[in-house]
């Protein structure tokens, strides 16, 4: 029970006798007018937002540094300045291969080696740097496992982070925590203690490498999660470049429907706030001015998962703005696969697509509105390596078709679009049906050319492994027999198809195979484009990739 209240009862003391009014001289009205003023200016840069976090600006030169989503079909010629304007690319995700935990692997279909068989992952960004431009590396994203989270290995999970940057020779990681990535406490520990190895590891071999936490933030900043995350990181003594906000996908409630620009930029504010605070309590120096310099943005672009909440181009323009007023030192976005108009000709607003914004754009605009960006190098810019997507090469290069990963061209075959060739040491892709125009040529690799450069072929390639595509037993081919049109031969355990009479010709394991010769291969190498992928590649120089129903978000 509650004891007694006790009530004490005071005499109250008389009021002193109170002193004859005095007159306000005119120094005193003076002095009273300039604290009223003071007083008003004050509350106005309030009511303005004009606090000293919010009009500081840090010395930070803004960069620009699209996503490329590496997983998504058709695969993203990143590696063109005609695809890709801006020299720095981040390349997503690494993340757990579903079978080896500690194995890096893109997005869980391709390991690091498989990467460069079925994507040329190795050869685009061997071209991209060779043009002056940066590749980046992002691990973890929305799908999948986070390295961090199924291997707990201390050893393999420092090398497991480590291999993707030296195998691409990556400038500057992301690590993209989202969902239940998250709130792992464990995993989070795990992965500052690695990433801090690595970081060291690389400073020793002076090869400095720049460390950016992506995580998802409110309309008030990082969540509680993101900020344990942040701290755990600089705990372990990461030296983090700062955190990259995900302003896309608000909560109901948070206006973005209605003003996307006026949300991200209140999350951005806020995210400042919230990292000034972080990087103190760390004991790190921070200003309001440097915050802003460890603060990056991405957004969605046009229609986010959440369809209701649009990145207009008109939001693009104005976020530029703001990042250069406040000299946000990285900006990207999701993702530059993204970045047209869907439906080609005729626009389709509101679509959600891994192909497309989903609101009205040229092509590209959104990276043509951000490479403005004062540190953000374009592919014509005078300070990168070159300046056009041909490369340089001698012509006495001599190709081998035992180190070639792909059929070394010849003049006298015929290429489909979506044909991969090998010509003096560089890999080509046929933008078009074409025969007899050279790779390598300034009339062959322009944009809109039969010839698109993918890079330079890999140390340590070699022949491609021919697929049969009749697995039948058939006799062995012999020149004094004749055959007939669709009779089946063995050749060096390859199988052919007559085409029409012959006699003493002998097959030829040539591909693309020459329509004149009697012998139909019936075998190809692998990647190598069927009539339907040849005609969809005709089709994307015209239009816009087919729309997915997929969600797009990372």
């Amino acid at each position: 029970m509650r004891p007694p209240l006790m009530v004490i009862v005071e005499e109250k003391p008389k009021a002193p006798q109170e002193p004859p009014p005095r007159e306000l001289s005119a120094i005193r009205v003076v002095v009273l007018l300039l604290v009223l003023c003071a007083a008003g200016a004050g509350a106005y840069a309030l009511l303005s937002k004009e606090t000293p976090a919010a009009s500081a600006k840090s010395d930070a030169v803004p960069v620009y540094s699209p996503y490329v989503d590496v997983t998504n079909t058709p695969t993203y010629p990143f590696q063109l300045p005609s695809s890709n304007p801006v020299s720095s690319v981040y390349l997503a995700f690494i993340v757990s291969d579903n079978e080896e935990p500690c194995t890096p692997s893109w997005g869980t279909f391709y390991t690091l080696d498989s990467a460069e068989q079925g994507l040329d992952l190795d050869a685009r960004t061997a071209q991209l740097r060779s043009q002056g431009g940066t590749v980046n590396i992002s691990y973890g994203g929305q799908a999948n496992t986070e390295l961090a989270v199924d291997c707990t290995d201390p050893a393999k999970l420092e090398q497991a982070y480590l291999e993707p940057i030296q195998r691409y020779k990556a400038k500057s990681i992301d690590l993209d925590i989202e969902g239940a990535n998250l709130s792992n406490t464990a995993a989070n520990a795990r992965r500052a203690t690695a990433i801090a190895a690595v970081q060291k590891k690389l400073a020793g071999e002076q090869k400095p490498l720049k460390v950016w936490m992506t995580l998802p933030v409110a309309s008030y900043g990082l969540t509680p999660e993101g900020i344990a995350t942040t701290r755990a990181m600089l705990k372990a003594g990461v030296e983090l470049a700062g955190v990259n906000a995900m302003t896309m996908d608000f909560g109901p409630g948070e206006g973005a429907e209605k003003d996307m620009l006026g949300t991200i930029e209140s999350a951005l504010e806020a995210t400042q706030l919230q990292v000034q605070s972080l990087w103190r309590a760390a004991g790190l120096a921070s200003s309001a001015a440097a915050a802003w310099g460890h603060v990056g943005v991405t957004p969605m672009l046009g229609v986010n998962d959440v369809t209701d909440q649009r990145f207009t181009t008109k939001d693009a323009r104005g976020l530029a703005k703001f990042i250069d007023q406040h000299g946000i030192s990285r900006a990207s976005s999701w993702d530059l696969n993204r970045d047209q108009q869907c439906g080609g000709a005729f626009a389709k607003v509101g679509e959600l697509s891994n192909t497309c914004s989903g609101v009205e754009q040229k092509p590209l605009e959104f990276t043509k509105i951000f490479s403005g960006l004062r540190g953000t190098k374009t592919a014509h810019n005078e300070s990168a390596e070159a300046s056009s997507a041909a490369p340089t090469h001698p012509s006495t290069v001599t190709d081998d078709p035992a180190t070639s990963p792909y059929p070394i061209w010849r003049p006298a075959s015929a290429y489909a679009a979506g044909y991969k060739v090998v010509w003096q040491g560089q890999i080509y892709q046929a933008g078009w049906w074409n025969q007899g125009t050279a790779p390598g040529t300034a009339a062959a690799d322009s944009p809109d050319g039969p010839w698109q450069p993918i890079g330079p072929v890999p140390p340590g390639s070699t022949a491609p492994t021919l697929v049969k595509t009749d697995n039948g037993s058939h006799p062995e081919w012999s020149p004094s027999t004749v055959y007939h049109e669709g009779d089946k031969v063995t050749f060096k355990d390859l199988p052919y198809r007559a085409r029409w009479y012959t006699q003493g010709e002998q097959p030829l394991a040539e591909l693309p195979a020459n329509p004149s010769a009697p012998w139909e291969p019936l075998f190809k190498y692998p990647g190598e484009p069927t009539a339907t992928e040849a005609a969809a590649a005709e089709s994307t120089t015209t239009e816009a990739p087919a729309e997915t129903n997929a969600g797009a978000k990372h």
